[in-house]
C-alpha cells in the first residue's frame, strides 16, 4: 500500500476515534433523565370529634389541649373536638342523633346501661387493644372493663374512683360534731343538731338525677343496709341535708365551709383538701366500693377510627390528665406513675395504693340497674322536691327529743313513719301497692318508655310524701 493509502486510513482512524470519545463524552455528561415526581403523602381528611360526658370541664379542656399536640391526633388528622356536658337522661338522644362518637364519664351503671341498650360499639382498632391491654380486668374486686357475650370490649376504664364523704374539720368543731366513719352517722341525731341549734344543715348531698356519683352512693347505701333500712338512712340523710343540684355544688360547699360533711367522690375529696387543708376525704371503710369509670365508642360513631385513637391515647399518654393537681384522680392505668409526672404525684401515688387495699362490700351492678332509674326520681320525688317539708318534721322531732320532751321508744317509732317505703295506688293497676325492690324492678322498664306513667308516679309519689310528713307533723304539734 502506498503512504497516500496509509495516510488516509490513519485519518480515518483517528477521525473515528475522536467521534468515538466525543459520543462517549456526550452520554456521560448528559443529565440523566427526571426522576418521576414524588406524589405528597395524602393526609386522611379533617377530622372532628363529638364526646358526651359527665366530667367537669377542667377535665375536659385538659384532654382536648393535650390530645391535639399528639402523634395520635396528627395521624388521624383531628382539629377540632367538641366536648358536650349533658344529662344521662339526653345520652341516648344525642347518641340516636348522631351526635356522638364517645362516651367518657359518669359510671359504670351508666354505661351498662348504654351497652344493654345496644348503643355502644365494640372497641376494636389495634392501636386500643393495645391500651386496653395495660388496663387491668379488675380493681379491688370490680371490673375494669365490659367484655360482651361476643368476646369483645365495650367499654373500659379510664379512671378509678371509690366513694365516700369529705369533711371540713373547722366546721366540724364549729357544730362539735365528731369526724363521721359510717353512711348511718349521717343519718343520725347528731349531724342534724345544727338544724335545730343554728337553722342551718351541717352535711350536703345532690340530687340523684343530676349526679351519676351521687347514685352511685345511694345504690351502695341500700345494698350494703338493705331496701328498707337503706330507704331509713337515705331519708334522714336527705333530712339532714342541703340537698345541691350537683356533685361538685357539694364539693364546693365543703369547701367554703357551708356544709361540714358533703358525700363525694374520692378527687372530689382530693381536690377539696388541696384547696382547703381543713378538708380531709373519708373512706367509709366495708361500706364503699372502687369503680372504673368508663371510656367507650358510641353506636354509629361517624369517625369511628380517630374515636378510638382518642380512647388508645386516654387509656396510655393521656392518663397524665390525672395527675393535673386541678384534677387529682386515680389513673386506670398504674404505668402512669412510672412517668416523671408521675414520680412527683407521690400524694395522689400513696392514695392510689390506698385505693387498691380498700375493703370493699359486695355490690350487685346488675341488680342496681335493674331499679336504678326508678330509684333516682323516687328519691327526686320524695326527699328532693319536698326537702323543705321533710326537714321542718325533722327539725320539730329532733327539737322535742333533745328536749326531753319524746322519749327514744317514741322517737324511734315517728323515725319509722318518716323514713317507711310509700305505700300508694298505681297508676297502672290500680291498686295499692308498697314502693318495695321488687315493685321498682318490676316497673323499671315501663317507667323509662313511658313519659306518662312515669309523670303519673312522680306526682303521686310526691303527693303522698307530702301528706305523710305533714302527718307526722301534726302529731308532733301535740307536744
Amino acid at each position: 500500500m502506498s503512504r497516500l493509502g496509509v495516510g488516509r486510513l490513519i485519518f480515518l482512524a483517528i477521525i473515528v476515534i475522536v467521534l468515538i470519545g466525543v459520543s462517549v463524552v456526550f452520554i456521560f455528561m448528559r443529565p440523566p433523565p427526571p426522576l418521576p415526581e414524588k406524589k405528597p403523602e395524602e393526609k386522611p381528611p379533617k377530622v372532628e370529634l363529638n364526646i358526651i360526658s359527665r366530667h367537669p370541664t377542667e377535665i375536659l379542656m385538659k384532654a382536648r389541649e393535650l390530645f391535639k399536640k399528639s402523634e395520635l391526633a396528627k395521624k388521624y388528622n383531628v382539629v377540632k373536638i367538641n366536648t358536650i356536658v349533658i344529662p344521662p337522661g339526653l345520652w341516648r338522644q344525642y347518641i340516636e342523633g348522631g351526635k356522638a362518637d364517645i362516651a367518657w364519664g359518669g359510671g359504670p351503671t351508666l354505661f351498662d346501661y348504654l351497652y344493654h341498650e345496644g348503643l355502644l360499639a365494640p372497641l376494636t382498632s389495634r392501636e386500643v387493644l393495645e391500651a386496653i391491654a395495660q388496663i387491668p380486668d379488675e380493681i379491688a374486686g370490680m371490673p375494669m372493663k365490659r367484655v360482651g357475650k361476643d368476646g369483645k370490649v365495650y367499654w373500659v376504664a379510664a379512671a378509678i374512683a371509690s366513694f365516700g364523704f369529705t369533711v371540713n374539720h373547722e366546721r366540724l368543731k364549729d357544730y362539735n360534731l365528731p369526724v363521721p366513719r359510717s353512711w348511718r352517722e349521717l343519718a343520725s341525731p347528731i349531724i342534724g343538731r345544727p338544724l335545730v341549734e343554728y337553722g342551718e344543715p351541717a352535711l350536703g348531698i345532690a340530687d340523684p338525677t343530676m349526679s351519676t356519683s351521687n347514685t352511685r352512693m345511694y345504690e351502695i347505701i341500700l345494698q350494703r343496709y338493705g331496701w328498707t333500712e337503706g330507704w331509713k338512712i337515705l331519708t334522714l340523710m336527705a333530712a339532714n341535708a342541703e340537698v345541691y343540684s350537683g356533685s361538685e355544688a357539694v364539693r364546693d360547699g365543703v369547701i367554703r365551709g357551708e356544709i361540714a360533711v358533703g358525700i363525694t367522690i374520692d378527687f372530689y375529696g382530693y381536690t377539696a383538701k388541696l384547696v382547703n387543708p381543713e378538708c380531709e376525704y373519708i373512706i367509709p371503710r366495708g361500706e364503699t366500693i372502687v369503680n372504673g369509670d368508663p371510656i367507650a365508642l358510641v353506636k354509629g360513631a361517624r369517625n369511628p377510627e380517630a374515636a378510638q385513637a382518642f380512647i388508645a391515647w386516654v387509656l396510655t399518654e393521656g392518663q397524665k390528665v390525672w395527675l393535673d393537681p386541678s384534677i387529682n384522680r386515680m389513673p386506670s392505668n398504674p404505668k402512669i406513675f412510672e412517668t416523671p409526672l408521675g414520680k412527683n404525684r407521690t400524694d395522689l401515688y400513696e392514695a392510689y395504693k390506698i385505693t387498691l387495699k380498700t375493703k370493699g362490700m359486695l355490690f350487685n351492678d346488675t341488680l342496681a340497674l335493674m331499679y336504678e332509674r326508678v330509684m333516682q326520681w323516687y328519691f327526686k320525688a320524695t326527699l328532693v322536691e319536698v326537702n323543705d317539708r321533710l326537714k321542718e318534721v325533722w327539725t320539730k322531732l329532733l327539737s322535742l327529743y333533745f328536749e326531753g320532751k319524746i322519749g327514744e321508744s317514741k322517737f324511734n317509732e315517728y323515725v319509722s313513719i318518716l323514713c317507711a317505703p310509700l305505700k300508694f295506688t298505681d297508676p297502672l293497676t290500680g291498686k295499692e301497692v308498697e314502693f318495695t325492690e321488687e315493685y321498682a324492678i318490676s316497673i323499671c322498664e315501663k317507667f323509662e318508655k313511658d313519659p306518662t306513667f312515669k309523670d303519673k308516679l312522680i306526682s303521686t309519689w310526691k303527693k303522698e310524701a307530702i301528706e305523710k310528713y305533714t302527718y307526722v307533723l301534726k302529731q308532733l304539734e301535740e307536744y
